[in-house]
C-alpha cells in the first residue's frame, strides 16, 4: 500500500488523493459568455470532413426548433467557408453598441452571427491562420449579444483541428450531432469525429444522414445514388441513435439558393428534436 505523504495527513486526510478536495482541479478553459446573453443549451453540428451538409443540418435544426416556439441562434464557426447568411438571405454587416456585437436576425426570428457579417465584401476570402480563426470563434461567444436563447447551434468547420478543439474547450457544448452520408469513406471519418468528442468529454446525441436518397418524382421510389450503405450500421456500431435521414431534394436546394431557408417545413429531424429536448 502506497504511503500517504499528503501534507493534510495530520488534519484527518483519508489517503484517497484522487478524490481529495485539497488538490486543485484542472484549470477551466471556458470563455465567459457575453454578459448580456443567456443561453440554455449549446448544440454543435460536426463532421470529420467537408461537403456532407453540416450547414444544412444546422439550419434545419434551427428552423425546426424556432417553429416549435424556442428562441434560437446560430453561431457560424465555419470561418473560412461561411454559408449560413446566404441560406437565410442575410445581407449587410453586423452592428456594435456598448453591449457588444449585435447578431443579424432571419425572417423567422433566428439570430445569426457569421464572419460574413463583418466583412466589407462577403465574397472576400478569409485568409487567416488557425489561431486567428479560433480567436474569432471565441469572440462570437464572448462579444456577441445573443440575448435569451433556448438553443444556440454551432455550425462547425470540418475535421478535428484548431476550431473544433477551440469550441469544445472554450464553449460549454451540451451535445453534438455528427453529420454523415451513406458512403464508406464518410463512415470512416465519422469515427474520427466521434472519438474526438469522447476524448473531449462532449456528449454525442447521434448521427444525421444527409443525401440519404433521391425520391423519384414520377413513382416516388427512393433511389440511393450512393449505393446501399446505411448510416444505421455505423450508428449501431458506435451505440448512437440515428437522428434522421435527409434526402437530396430540389425543393430544399431551391430554398437554400434563394436565401429563404426560414420557409423550410419538414420532419426529417424529429428524433434530433426529441434528443435535444431531453438535455
Amino acid at each position: 500500500m502506497q504511503e500517504n505523504t499528503c501534507s493534510e495527513k495530520q488534519n484527518g486526510c483519508s489517503g484517497d488523493c484522487e478524490h481529495c478536495s485539497g488538490h486543485d482541479a484542472p484549470e477551466s478553459l471556458l470563455e465567459p459568455l457575453n454578459p448580456y446573453s443567456h443561453i440554455k443549451k449549446v448544440i454543435g453540428i460536426v463532421s470529420g470532413k467537408g461537403g456532407v451538409g453540416k450547414s444544412l443540418v444546422t439550419a434545419m435544426n434551427a428552423v425546426m426548433m424556432a417553429k416549435k416556439g424556442y428562441r434560437v441562434g446560430i453561431l457560424d464557426a465555419d470561418i473560412t467557408g461561411p454559408s449560413i447568411p446566404k441560406m437565410f438571405g442575410i445581407n449587410g454587416r453586423a452592428y456594435q453598441n456598448e453591449m457588444g456585437l449585435l447578431p443579424a436576425e432571419t425572417a423567422g426570428g433566428i439570430k445569426v452571427m457569421s464572419v460574413n457579417l463583418l466583412l466589407e465584401d462577403a465574397e472576400s476570402p478569409v485568409v487567416w491562420r488557425g489561431p486567428v480563426i479560433a480567436g474569432a470563434v471565441k469572440q462570437f461567444w464572448t462579444e456577441v449579444v445573443w440575448g435569451d436563447l433556448d438553443y444556440l447551434f454551432i455550425d462547425m468547420p470540418p475535421g478535428t483541428g484548431d476550431v473544433p478543439l477551440t469550441v469544445f474547450q472554450s464553449i460549454p457544448v451540451n451535445g453534438i450531432e455528427i453529420v454523415t452520408s451513406p458512403q464508406d469513406l464518410v463512415a470512416l471519418i465519422v469515427k474520427k469525429a466521434y472519438n474526438m468528442a469522447k476524448l473531449m468529454d462532449i456528449p454525442v446525441l447521434g448521427l444525421v444522414e444527409n443525401m440519404s436518397y433521391l425520391k423519384c418524382p414520377d413513382c416516388g421510389r427512393e433511389i440511393r445514388i450512393f449505393g446501399h450503405k446505411d448510416s444505421a450500421d455505423i450508428s449501431k456500431e458506435l451505440g448512437l441513435p440515428l437522428l434522421g435521414k435527409i434526402p437530396l431534394d430540389p425543393a430544399i436546394a431551391a430554398l437554400v439558393d434563394s436565401g429563404r431557408f426560414y420557409e423550410f417545413d419538414g420532419d426529417y429531424l424529429t428524433e434530433a428534436q426529441k434528443a435535444m429536448e431531453k438535455l
